[in-house]
Parts: C-alpha cells; structure tokens; sequence
C-alpha cells in the first residue's frame, strides 16, 4: 500500500477551544530553545543562549569537503571552500535575530506549532564575507530579480518534501551589511548555527537566516517556493496568499526582576527601589523610546534609553527605577520606533502567529 506524505505531514491547524498545549508542540518545544529572559544582561548572547529553531534535522557537514555553489545570471558559476571564502574580505555586523513566531503560544486560538511564549531572539556578531561582494563576481546580469539560497537540511512540511530554500529580492539581497557568516561571537559556527555558512539579513525574522548553506542562485523571476509564497505569510482566513513576513517590528522585553517561584516562574520582589532594565529593538527603523508601566498598560513612564551604539541591527538596552511597595503588580514596556511604529496593547492575530509584537507583561509580587 503506498503513503502518501500528505497522510504523514498534516495541514496547518488552529487548537480548538480549551485545547492544552500538544505533544507534537511539546516535541517541538524540546529540541528548539528559547532565551532565558535574564539573558538580556549581555550585550551579546552567549551562543548557547541564543534562540534556536531548526525547521528539519542539523546536517552532519564535512568541511574539507563542503563547497557553495553560486550561480550568477551572467558570467562563471563559483564553487567556494570555506577557505576561499575566509580568504576574502571579512565583516563582522551586531544582529539581533527573533523567529518570526515569537510570542505564538499566547494567541486565541493558537496557532498549531512551535509554541513560543517571548524568549526567540538573540544577538550576535557575525563574520563573514558581504554577500553582495559575491554576487558580484558570480554575475547579476540586468534582468535579475531575486536571489534564492538553499540549505542542507532537508523534510517535509504540509505535505511537501523540500530542503529548505528561501528567496530574497534582488535589493534586499545586495544589503550592505548581508553577509555569508563563518563566525558567530568571533567562533566558528556550531552546528545548530548552521556550520559551516549561514547567511545573515539583518532587521529581518529568522525565516530569512538560511543555515548550513549549499547553494546561491540568481534568478530572473520572483521565487514561488514553499517557505516564500506558502509559509511564513501574515493570512487572517484559510486560503488568503496573505502579506509575506519580512522586517522585525518594533518589541521590548523585560528582565524578569527580583527572584523567581521554581514551577510558575512568578517574580517576587521586597520593597524599595526595583531596577527594571532589558532590551528593545526594531528592523524597520531606530529606535525612538521605550516606556514602561507597573500597572499593566493602563498608564506609562518613559524609560531611559541608552544613546546608539553604532551597531544599526542590535538591541539597545534601557533602564527604569520602580519604588515597589507591597502588593501585586503587572509590570509592561513597549517600544516606539523613529517611524512611528509602537507595540500593540494586545496580540495582533493572525493564523501563523508571525510579527506578534504585544507589550511585555511581567506579573510581579512584591513582599510586605
């Protein structure tokens, strides 16, 4: 009797009323990493602190033999080794990564998938060679549109067997600060990071940072693969082709202050002044403010910013005094971007659960 990989790979679905958590999802949830929140401390994330999603299995890749394959609309195809690639010019840019997905498991009705609560995202300093640089010499050619990048790791989703691949536009592609990363934090890339090259498009969701590269193609048509035109798509409704999830909207996240109950991570502070400080960032502009609230979002204080840093695509961190005295409390912050854009008070759904940027809310006790 034949299978068919739509029998096995099953349509995306939302949890029905009540529904807990699944085992699917709690699978998911072990072999994929969120950030533990006091992490925000670091101006950059230790790399086994970083988040982590890998859509299908961590490619076991040798690198003495590994080659990218980048193929130009003009010119001479290139076949690099990782060493004809370190032996280029090199960039090192601050990134701030965030899946696309982060905050997912807070939405009604929830989206069946990774169930992320706030902690996908990270930042690093990657090095590698400026993907523009490459192309170059590959050969654009004046009729090309996109440029798509395949993975090694290879599955199915939804019923369709692929190795991962994504396509950017052209313009988005030939970013200054694009790179074929090598390094993550000035060492070489662990394999959950996508030894031995990754790329990296910094402002943009994760979706975008294909790992474990192989191949670079030029194409002269827009890219209707899975992970562009089925994926990773803002829809309201089944059926919609949807809005296609690119830059990172504005998000803040708190430090957790004081300490911790083990089983319901409740936060417990004594009375006094409470520092509260974490981090806030945004791909579609620089930041504008960041401003933080002890009684939910019903009223907000600024909170001070530090100045920029220099480093465009990495958060920024800030800082509040709270004067805690005894009572429970839910503490909030939202970010504001130069362009105006702002975190909503609630989750903006959507069937994905992509691009969900509602204020953070920390819910905090503070002893008598």
């Amino acid at each position: 009797m034949d299978t068919q990989l739509s029998a096995l790979s099953l349509p995306g679905r939302l949890a029905g009323e009540g529904e807990q958590i699944t085992m699917d999802e709690l699978a998911l949830a072990a072999r994929n990493h969120g950030m533990p929140l006091e992490a925000l401390h670091h101006d950059l994330t230790p790399q086994g602190l970083h988040y982590l999603l890998i859509h299908f299995d961590i490619p076991v890749i040798d690198a003495r033999t590994w080659r990218l394959t980048v193929n130009g609309h003009s010119g001479t195809p290139l076949s690099l080794s990782l060493a004809d690639l370190r032996a280029r010019p090199s960039r090192t840019v601050r990134v701030t990564m965030e899946c696309a997905g982060n905050g997912r498991a807070s939405l009604r009705p929830r989206p069946i998938s990774q169930p992320w609560l706030v902690e996908a995202v990270g930042t690093a300093e990657w090095t590698g060679v400026p993907l523009r640089d490459v192309l170059a010499e590959a050969g654009l050619g004046e009729v090309a549109v996109d440029v798509v990048f395949t993975g090694a790791d290879h599955g199915v989703e939804r019923g369709i067997e692929q190795d991962y691949r994504r396509g950017l536009a052209l313009g988005d592609a030939l970013g200054e600060d694009v790179l074929l990363a090598y390094e993550m934090n000035g060492l070489p890339l662990p394999p959950q990071h996508g030894f031995p090259l990754r790329l990296v498009v910094p402002g943009w969701y994760g979706m975008a940072h294909v790992k474990w590269l192989t191949s670079i193609d030029v194409t002269e048509t827009p890219f209707t693969g899975y992970q562009n035109t089925v994926a990773y798509r803002v829809k309201h409704a089944g059926g919609e082709d949807g809005e296609p999830v690119t830059r990172i909207v504005p998000r803040s996240l708190l430090v957790p202050p004081g300490f911790p109950d083990f089983q319901t991570r409740h936060r417990i502070v004594r009375p006094g002044p409470v520092e509260l400080t974490g981090r806030a960032w945004s791909g579609l502009a620089p930041l504008a403010r960041v401003e933080v609230s002890t009684d939910g979002g019903a009223s907000w204080s600024p909170a001070e910013l530090e100045p920029p840093t220099g480093h465009r695509w990495a958060w920024r961190r800030f800082t509040a005094t709270w004067h805690a005295e005894p009572g429970t409390y839910t503490l909030a912050v939202r970010a504001t971007d130069a362009d105006g854009n702002t975190q909503p008070h609630r989750e903006p759904w959507n069937r994905g659960g992509y691009a969900n940027n509602a204020v953070h809310r920390v819910p905090v006790t503070c002893l008598t």
